[in-house]
């Protein structure tokens, strides 16, 4: 397991520089296998498993809209369907053809899907160009969050 480093008032151990890092070049390479035709705007997502695994995920738009899925819970359907259920982070990176200018937050049906599968000290990677990033934990994109 990688050496972390704890994040201010979360008491969490969280990835280290390199892993961020590493979460960061993953979900910005997941981009170019978005399928975006309509929007034209790019998601790509590297979700960190407790076991140190990561799984992706891109944003897939479909004509009818209802059926598009985003990233971030396609990296986490995809690992659930695999038997992972325990996360410690993602990274999200999203932009238009100009590549990533800032922050993309997830959706708020991304947030709940996250609320289902990840402890309220889950940290979000935002991406926000570069190799700059802004960090959250759920609990501060996701307060008073539904769970039963």
């Amino acid at each position: 397991m990688e050496k972390c480093s704890e994040m201010k008032g979360t008491g969490k151990n969280l990835p280290n520089e390199e892993k961020i890092r590493e979460l960061l070049k993953t979900a910005l390479r997941q981009r170019e296998f978005s399928y975006a035709p309509y929007s034209g705007f790019r998601v790509g997502a590297a979700l960190l498993a407790e076991d140190g695994q990561i799984y992706t995920g891109c944003n897939i738009e479909n004509a009818a809209y209802g059926p598009s899925n985003c990233a971030e819970r396609t990296a986490i359907f995809k690992a659930v369907s695999e038997g992972t259920k325990d996360f410690r982070a993602i990274c999200i990176a999203g932009g238009g053809k100009e590549g990533v200018t800032g922050i993309c937050p997830p959706c708020g049906v991304c947030r709940q899907v996250m609320q289902e599968f990840c402890r309220e000290d889950f940290l979000i990677i935002l991406a926000a160009g570069g190799e700059e990033y802004e960090l959250y934990t759920l609990g501060e994109l996701m307060p008073m969050g539904f769970s039963l």
